[in-house]
């Protein structure tokens, strides 16, 4: 397995790390539902990721990435720190844009399943996983472990909680390995479910 390493994203990988996303969720059951058109989702879906990237995480300090051998974006982790997991009303307007962009007319089935989200969303204060993704191409290689042990290390360390959504079921057993345990279902009018799964203080 290739040696990999995580290190803290600036603005300059927010390109890079959201064509990363974008083929890394192409496949994504929720995002199949979002855009189902398999030609618009692979042309568009890494604008959702560059403007939630560029207009939330990135400045709450937890996004990371993984580069690849040739320098590139292998892998991403968008984490937000305790308390600051939910959009402010300044962000989602910047965000607007890009998720325009991306989404068309779909985007009303996102506004249902963020606010879905949002009230299955834990009170008490953790780290929050939004997205995690690898490229297909260096998938097995160890990316995603790298990144999510790199941060729960630090939960750990600071005695915090993690919280996440599976948007895809086949992932929750890889979540399990890591101490993530399923708190319930999220399942929007007409699209497939998500698992929210949270992961206590150690």
């Amino acid at each position: 397995m290739t040696d990999v390493h995580a290190r803290s994203a600036t603005g300059a990988d927010v390109g890079d790390l959201s064509k990363t996303l974008g083929r890394a969720f192409y496949d994504d059951p929720v995002m199949c539902w979002m855009l189902p058109d398999a030609d618009r989702r692979r042309r568009k879906l890494y604008k959702l990721f560059s403007a939630l990237t560029r207009h939330h995480h990135l400045a709450h300090g937890g996004v990371e990435v993984v580069p690849d051998e040739t320098g590139g974006i292998g892998g991403a982790a968008l984490w937000d720190p305790p308390g600051r997991w939910r959009q402010t009303r300044g962000q989602e307007l910047r965000a607007m844009p890009g998720l325009l962009l991306a989404f068309g007319r779909s985007l009303q089935r996102g506004f249902v399943l963020e606010e879905m989200m949002k009230e299955a969303h834990p009170e008490e204060p953790h780290w929050y996983l939004a997205i995690i993704g690898s490229d297909p191409d260096v998938r097995g290689k160890g990316y995603g472990h790298e990144l999510m042990s790199s941060r729960l290390d630090r939960c750990d360390a600071g005695h915090a909680p993690a919280y996440l959504e599976s948007s895809n079921p086949d992932n929750v057993p890889y979540y399990q390995r890591f101490g993530f345990e399923i708190t319930g279902e999220i399942t929007p009018p007409g699209g497939p479910s998500l698992i929210p799964m949270w992961r206590p203080a150690r």
